[in-house]
């Protein structure tokens, strides 16, 4: 079954350019000029994955994004010419699924379409609760829980703590974090990393100068704590 891809974007240029490009990939593609629009044709059409732009008029990409994530999980790639931290940091925290700035490769940009497609669609999951000191995450409901408070994430922050979990204990190295999550469909750079790590101790009131969960191996990674020193 072809996927449908709905791009969000108010230039008629980058509309045409991704039209073209990701109809000879297969894939049916769908356009809005902004997030009014994006939000009916998404009601009506259901895409499998959004490509959005942040700077459009009557809605814009944030106010889109953060109505979207009221009713639906749909996996969304920001493509902005906004290459600010702070602008890259609210996108995820609204759960974007990856952000990529302007200008871009459109091969890089297929790589991450088909990565967090694969990601996505995947069905075969095991359904299991992972569950580290009073954390418990679980994969068939996509929660995770601190003894009975759920900690609301975006889907890169809940791949990244089953991550952290799964090797509890272990020190995860920088490199092979990053590239399992561009292995996930999002973003693996170092910075972006950072700004996931430092989101995730804040939802669960974790403090990096003497951290309860994840610990800071200086140079080196991340490591889940098996328990409080």
């Amino acid at each position: 079954m072809t996927r449908k891809i709905l791009v969000v974007d108010d230039t008629r240029n980058m509309q045409t350019l991704l039209k073209d490009f990701l109809d000879k990939q297969n894939y049916e593609v769908l356009l809005a000029f902004d997030g009014i629009e994006a939000m009916d044709i998404f009601e009506q059409k259901h895409p499998d994955m959004i490509l959005l732009d942040i700077m459009m008029p009557r809605m814009d990409g944030f106010q889109f994004l953060t109505r979207l994530r009221q009713t639906s999980k749909v996996p969304v790639i920001m493509i902005s010419a906004k290459q600010q931290e702070n602008d890259i940091i609210k996108g995820f925290e609204l759960g974007a699924d990856d952000y990529i700035c302007k200008p871009f490769r459109l091969r890089e940009l297929l790589m991450r379409i088909r990565a967090v497609m694969r990601r996505t669609s995947e069905n075969d999951r095991e359904d299991e609760v992972l569950t580290v000191q009073d954390i418990h995450l679980d994969r068939s409901r996509h929660e995770i829980h601190k003894q009975d408070q759920l900690i609301e994430t975006t889907p890169l922050e809940f791949a990244l703590m089953e991550m952290l979990m799964q090797s509890a204990g272990k020190v995860l190295i920088h490199q092979d974090v990053s590239l399992k999550l561009m292995d996930l469909g999002f973003s693996g750079s170092e910075m972006t990393l950072k700004i996931h790590i430092r989101n995730l101790r804040l939802k669960l009131g974790d403090d990096s100068s003497q951290p309860t969960y994840i610990e800071n191996v200086f140079g080196v990674g991340y490591r889940f704590l098996e328990g409080t020193r």
